[in-house]
């Protein structure tokens, strides 16, 4: 196919500024991704769009399995969805108060902040 680039579970962009370390989650413009690698900032960064991660979780936030997660880019971590997070996919685990780590399943799709 002429017009076919790449599948998009691994997309190349611009690592953000201050950097980031493998297998750290972050927001590129509407674009949420798990860094393949650590990288500075402005260098090239594949960035996984699916799959499933275990990521860090607000030990507050008590998620059941296939509950609907969104990520707090300045906590840099899953939450439950509210305002200023970006939905990202849906819990694969359960994950109570105190837990600081969660599997999620993520959509793949642009977001924007709630």
């Amino acid at each position: 196919m002429k017009t076919y680039i790449q599948n998009g579970d691994v997309i190349t962009v611009a690592a953000p500024a201050g950097g980031i370390a493998s297998g750290e989650g972050t927001i590129i413009g509407n674009i949420f991704g798990i860094a393949a690698y650590a990288a500075i900032a402005g260098d090239p960064l594949e960035l996984a769009t699916t799959g499933v991660y275990q990521l860090p979780k607000a030990t507050t936030a008590v998620l059941t399995v296939g509950a609907r997660v969104a990520w707090d880019n300045t906590a840099k971590n899953i939450n439950v969805p509210g305002t200023g997070r970006f939905p990202v996919g849906i819990a694969t685990e359960a994950a109570g108060n105190g837990i600081t780590n969660v599997a999620v399943r993520l959509d793949g799709v642009g977001t924007v902040a709630a």
